[in-house]
Protein backbone atom coordinates (compact mmCIF):
# COMPACT_ATOMS: atom_id res chain seq x y z
CA UNK A 1 0.00 0.00 0.00
CA UNK A 2 3.42 0.77 -0.50
CA UNK A 3 1.17 4.00 -2.58
CA UNK A 4 -1.27 4.51 0.70
CA UNK A 5 1.16 7.66 1.36
CA UNK A 6 2.91 8.61 -1.30
CA UNK A 7 3.04 10.21 -4.31
CA UNK A 8 3.98 7.61 -6.47
CA UNK A 9 3.68 4.35 -4.80
CA UNK A 10 2.82 2.96 -1.07
CA UNK A 11 6.45 2.77 -0.49
CA UNK A 12 7.38 6.16 -1.01
CA UNK A 13 7.77 8.83 0.99
CA UNK A 14 10.25 12.20 1.12
CA UNK A 15 12.94 11.64 3.77
CA UNK A 16 14.08 14.63 5.90
CA UNK A 17 17.87 14.09 6.05
CA UNK A 18 18.87 16.40 9.16
CA UNK A 19 21.98 15.42 10.81
CA UNK A 20 20.50 13.98 14.65
CA UNK A 21 22.54 12.64 17.16
CA UNK A 22 23.51 8.61 17.12
CA UNK A 23 21.81 8.08 20.08
CA UNK A 24 18.06 9.07 18.46
CA UNK A 25 16.44 6.08 17.36
CA UNK A 26 15.59 5.65 13.82
CA UNK A 27 11.92 4.57 11.96
CA UNK A 28 11.35 4.46 8.63
CA UNK A 29 9.06 7.23 7.31
CA UNK A 30 7.25 4.71 4.70
CA UNK A 31 4.09 4.39 6.89
CA UNK A 32 2.13 2.25 4.38
CA UNK A 33 4.38 -0.68 4.81
CA UNK A 34 3.51 -0.81 8.30
CA UNK A 35 0.26 -1.51 7.33
CA UNK A 36 0.76 -4.08 5.06
CA UNK A 37 3.47 -5.76 7.47
CA UNK A 38 1.33 -5.54 10.70
CA UNK A 39 -1.75 -6.77 8.44
CA UNK A 40 -0.54 -9.34 6.59
CA UNK A 41 1.11 -10.72 10.27
CA UNK A 42 -2.17 -10.95 11.87
CA UNK A 43 -3.98 -12.58 9.35
CA UNK A 44 -1.13 -15.37 9.51
CA UNK A 45 -1.96 -15.18 12.96
CA UNK A 46 -5.69 -15.57 12.30
CA UNK A 47 -5.34 -18.65 9.91
CA UNK A 48 -2.91 -20.02 12.33
CA UNK A 49 -6.03 -19.48 14.96
CA UNK A 50 -3.40 -19.20 17.92
CA UNK A 51 -1.35 -16.33 19.49
CA UNK A 52 2.02 -18.25 21.11
CA UNK A 53 5.04 -16.68 22.62
CA UNK A 54 6.84 -17.59 19.23
CA UNK A 55 4.07 -15.53 17.37
CA UNK A 56 5.11 -12.51 19.77
CA UNK A 57 8.82 -12.93 19.06
CA UNK A 58 8.26 -13.07 15.04
CA UNK A 59 6.13 -9.90 14.81
CA UNK A 60 9.19 -8.19 17.02
CA UNK A 61 11.58 -9.86 14.31
CA UNK A 62 9.62 -9.00 11.12
CA UNK A 63 9.05 -5.43 12.82
CA UNK A 64 13.08 -4.83 13.37
CA UNK A 65 13.69 -6.90 10.01
CA UNK A 66 11.62 -4.28 8.26
CA UNK A 67 13.42 -1.21 10.12
CA UNK A 68 16.89 -2.42 9.85
CA UNK A 69 16.44 -1.73 6.10
CA UNK A 70 15.91 1.65 6.29
CA UNK A 71 19.40 2.68 7.47
CA UNK A 72 20.97 0.50 5.24
CA UNK A 73 19.65 1.92 2.52
CA UNK A 74 20.49 5.45 3.90
CA UNK A 75 24.25 4.53 4.38
CA UNK A 76 24.29 2.85 0.54
CA UNK A 77 22.92 5.89 -1.01
CA UNK A 78 25.76 8.29 1.40
CA UNK A 79 28.08 5.62 0.78
CA UNK A 80 30.77 8.11 0.22
CA UNK A 81 30.59 8.79 4.09
CA UNK A 82 30.35 6.40 6.95
CA UNK A 83 27.48 7.63 9.18
CA UNK A 84 27.68 6.24 12.98
CA UNK A 85 23.98 6.60 13.54
CA UNK A 86 22.88 4.59 10.53
CA UNK A 87 25.54 1.90 11.52
CA UNK A 88 24.04 1.93 15.00
CA UNK A 89 20.61 1.87 14.78
CA UNK A 90 20.78 -0.33 11.41
CA UNK A 91 22.93 -2.64 13.27
CA UNK A 92 20.72 -2.76 16.42
CA UNK A 93 17.79 -3.76 14.18
CA UNK A 94 19.60 -6.33 12.30
CA UNK A 95 20.96 -7.99 15.31
CA UNK A 96 17.47 -8.49 16.86
CA UNK A 97 15.79 -10.10 14.03
CA UNK A 98 18.80 -12.06 13.37
CA UNK A 99 18.78 -13.09 16.60
CA UNK A 100 14.90 -14.00 17.40
CA UNK A 101 14.83 -15.26 13.72
CA UNK A 102 17.65 -17.86 14.51
CA UNK A 103 15.82 -19.16 17.63
CA UNK A 104 12.78 -19.58 15.72
CA UNK A 105 14.51 -21.31 13.49
CA UNK A 106 15.89 -24.18 16.03
CA UNK A 107 12.01 -24.99 16.35
CA UNK A 108 10.66 -24.75 13.04
CA UNK A 109 13.43 -25.60 10.88
CA UNK A 110 10.93 -24.36 7.76
CA UNK A 111 11.23 -21.23 8.48
CA UNK A 112 14.62 -21.14 6.65
CA UNK A 113 12.91 -20.89 3.41
CA UNK A 114 11.19 -17.68 4.02
CA UNK A 115 14.38 -16.30 5.22
CA UNK A 116 15.55 -16.88 2.02
CA UNK A 117 12.11 -15.10 0.57
CA UNK A 118 13.53 -12.29 2.64
CA UNK A 119 16.81 -12.12 2.08
CA UNK A 120 16.79 -12.18 -1.40
CA UNK A 121 14.37 -9.09 -1.84
CA UNK A 122 16.87 -7.60 0.33
CA UNK A 123 19.69 -7.79 -2.13
CA UNK A 124 17.34 -7.02 -4.66
CA UNK A 125 17.28 -3.60 -2.68
CA UNK A 126 20.36 -2.69 -2.10
CA UNK A 127 21.15 -3.11 -6.03
CA UNK A 128 18.28 -1.27 -6.99
CA UNK A 129 19.75 1.60 -4.24
CA UNK A 130 22.71 1.47 -5.71
CA UNK A 131 21.53 2.03 -9.46
CA UNK A 132 19.22 4.41 -8.20
CA UNK A 133 16.14 2.91 -9.25
CA UNK A 134 14.63 2.03 -5.78
CA UNK A 135 10.79 3.20 -6.83
CA UNK A 136 10.96 1.12 -10.03
CA UNK A 137 7.78 -0.89 -10.25
CA UNK A 138 9.95 -4.21 -10.40
CA UNK A 139 11.81 -3.04 -6.83
CA UNK A 140 8.28 -2.31 -5.32
CA UNK A 141 6.53 -5.71 -6.14
CA UNK A 142 9.10 -7.40 -4.80
CA UNK A 143 9.37 -4.99 -1.62
CA UNK A 144 5.98 -5.70 -1.11
CA UNK A 145 5.85 -9.65 -1.90
CA UNK A 146 8.75 -9.95 1.19
CA UNK A 147 6.86 -7.71 3.74
CA UNK A 148 3.66 -10.10 2.78
CA UNK A 149 5.89 -12.76 3.74
CA UNK A 150 4.96 -12.06 7.59
CA UNK A 151 1.79 -13.99 6.89
CA UNK A 152 3.00 -16.98 6.64
CA UNK A 153 5.88 -16.16 8.69
CA UNK A 154 3.45 -15.34 11.64
CA UNK A 155 1.78 -18.72 10.82
CA UNK A 156 4.89 -20.83 10.57
CA UNK A 157 6.02 -19.34 13.71
CA UNK A 158 2.65 -20.31 15.62
CA UNK A 159 2.48 -23.89 14.62
CA UNK A 160 5.65 -24.88 13.32
CA UNK A 161 4.15 -26.02 10.01
CA UNK A 162 3.99 -24.53 6.37
CA UNK A 163 0.55 -25.26 4.65
CA UNK A 164 -0.99 -24.27 1.43
CA UNK A 165 -3.19 -22.30 3.08
CA UNK A 166 -0.85 -20.11 4.60
CA UNK A 167 1.63 -19.47 1.20
CA UNK A 168 -1.91 -18.78 -0.61
CA UNK A 169 -2.56 -15.91 1.85
CA UNK A 170 1.22 -14.95 1.03
CA UNK A 171 -0.36 -14.60 -2.50
CA UNK A 172 -2.92 -12.77 -1.95
CA UNK A 173 -1.63 -9.82 0.59
CA UNK A 174 1.27 -9.36 -1.80
CA UNK A 175 -1.09 -9.17 -5.27
CA UNK A 176 -3.66 -6.75 -3.37
CA UNK A 177 -1.01 -4.69 -1.87
CA UNK A 178 1.42 -4.29 -5.18
CA UNK A 179 -1.83 -2.99 -7.02
CA UNK A 180 -1.53 0.40 -5.24
CA UNK A 181 1.60 1.16 -7.12
CA UNK A 182 -0.17 1.02 -10.13
CA UNK A 183 -3.04 2.55 -9.14
CA UNK A 184 -1.24 5.99 -7.63
CA UNK A 185 1.36 5.67 -11.04
CA UNK A 186 -1.30 6.91 -12.53
CA UNK A 187 -1.23 10.20 -11.07
CA UNK A 188 1.73 11.41 -12.81
CA UNK A 189 2.25 11.25 -16.52
CA UNK A 190 5.56 10.25 -17.07
CA UNK A 191 5.05 7.00 -14.55
CA UNK A 192 1.29 6.48 -16.13
CA UNK A 193 0.86 2.89 -17.48
CA UNK A 194 -2.60 2.45 -17.90
CA UNK A 195 -2.12 -0.91 -20.13
CA UNK A 196 0.23 -2.52 -17.73
CA UNK A 197 -2.37 -1.57 -14.68
CA UNK A 198 -5.15 -3.51 -16.53
CA UNK A 199 -2.51 -6.45 -17.42
CA UNK A 200 -1.46 -6.88 -13.92
CA UNK A 201 -5.09 -6.92 -12.31
CA UNK A 202 -5.94 -9.38 -14.87
CA UNK A 203 -3.20 -11.85 -14.28
CA UNK A 204 -3.93 -10.90 -10.29
CA UNK A 205 -7.14 -11.77 -10.65
CA UNK A 206 -6.67 -14.80 -12.22
CA UNK A 207 -4.15 -16.10 -9.44
CA UNK A 208 -6.70 -15.59 -7.20
CA UNK A 209 -9.08 -17.59 -9.07
CA UNK A 210 -6.85 -20.40 -9.22
CA UNK A 211 -5.65 -20.16 -5.47
CA UNK A 212 -9.49 -20.43 -4.43
CA UNK A 213 -10.33 -23.14 -7.25
CA UNK A 214 -6.88 -24.96 -5.52
CA UNK A 215 -8.64 -23.98 -1.82
CA UNK A 216 -5.66 -22.12 -1.23
CA UNK A 217 -7.93 -19.51 -0.12
CA UNK A 218 -11.38 -19.38 1.52
CA UNK A 219 -13.97 -17.68 -0.69
CA UNK A 220 -14.51 -14.58 1.18
CA UNK A 221 -10.63 -13.90 1.54
CA UNK A 222 -10.51 -14.52 -2.46
CA UNK A 223 -13.40 -11.84 -3.22
CA UNK A 224 -11.98 -8.96 -1.13
CA UNK A 225 -9.23 -8.87 -3.75
CA UNK A 226 -12.18 -7.14 -5.70
CA UNK A 227 -11.29 -4.51 -4.08
CA UNK A 228 -7.89 -3.92 -5.63
CA UNK A 229 -9.11 -3.87 -9.32
CA UNK A 230 -12.10 -1.91 -8.38
CA UNK A 231 -9.56 0.86 -6.92
CA UNK A 232 -7.47 0.86 -9.92
CA UNK A 233 -11.07 0.76 -12.42
CA UNK A 234 -12.22 4.29 -10.81
CA UNK A 235 -9.44 5.26 -10.78
CA UNK A 236 -8.64 4.74 -14.37
CA UNK A 237 -11.90 5.87 -15.62
CA UNK A 238 -11.39 9.15 -13.50
CA UNK A 239 -8.11 9.38 -15.11
CA UNK A 240 -8.07 13.48 -15.34
CA UNK A 241 -9.93 13.98 -11.77
CA UNK A 242 -6.84 11.04 -10.35
CA UNK A 243 -4.55 13.46 -11.70
CA UNK A 244 -5.76 16.72 -9.65
CA UNK A 245 -7.14 15.51 -6.32
CA UNK A 246 -4.95 16.18 -3.70
CA UNK A 247 -2.25 13.11 -2.74
CA UNK A 248 -3.79 13.06 1.09
CA UNK A 249 -7.12 11.97 -0.56
CA UNK A 250 -5.44 9.19 -2.43
CA UNK A 251 -3.64 8.04 0.50
CA UNK A 252 -7.04 8.16 3.09
CA UNK A 253 -8.85 6.02 -0.60
CA UNK A 254 -5.50 3.43 -0.11
CA UNK A 255 -5.70 3.13 3.74
CA UNK A 256 -9.19 2.75 4.26
CA UNK A 257 -9.39 0.44 1.08
CA UNK A 258 -6.78 -1.48 2.98
CA UNK A 259 -8.11 -1.84 6.01
CA UNK A 260 -11.70 -2.82 4.51
CA UNK A 261 -9.39 -5.68 2.52
CA UNK A 262 -7.41 -6.82 6.19
CA UNK A 263 -10.75 -6.59 8.07
CA UNK A 264 -12.61 -8.96 5.57
CA UNK A 265 -9.67 -11.33 4.91
CA UNK A 266 -8.59 -11.84 8.53
CA UNK A 267 -12.24 -12.54 9.94
CA UNK A 268 -12.22 -14.88 6.98
CA UNK A 269 -9.60 -16.97 8.90
CA UNK A 270 -10.84 -16.84 12.44
CA UNK A 271 -13.12 -19.49 13.52
CA UNK A 272 -16.83 -18.69 13.57
CA UNK A 273 -17.08 -18.74 17.31
CA UNK A 274 -15.24 -15.89 17.62
CA UNK A 275 -16.35 -13.80 14.97
CA UNK A 276 -20.31 -14.79 14.99
CA UNK A 277 -20.24 -16.39 11.38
Amino acid sequence: MTSIQSNSSLLEKPVTRNHQAWYRPMFSPEHGVYIVLAGSFLAGAALAQAWTLSSTLALVAAFCGFQAEYPLALQLKQRKSLKPRFWVWGGLYGSVALGISFWLALSAPLLLWLYTGAIAALLVDIVEVLRKERKSIVNELVTLAAVSLSAPFAYAATTGTLTPPALGLWVLNALYFSSSIFTVKLRKPQTSSLMLGIIYHAIATALVAVLYWLDWLPPIAALAFAIAPLKFGIAAWNLQWCRHIKIQFVAMLETGGAFVFLIVVTLSLLPARLTGL
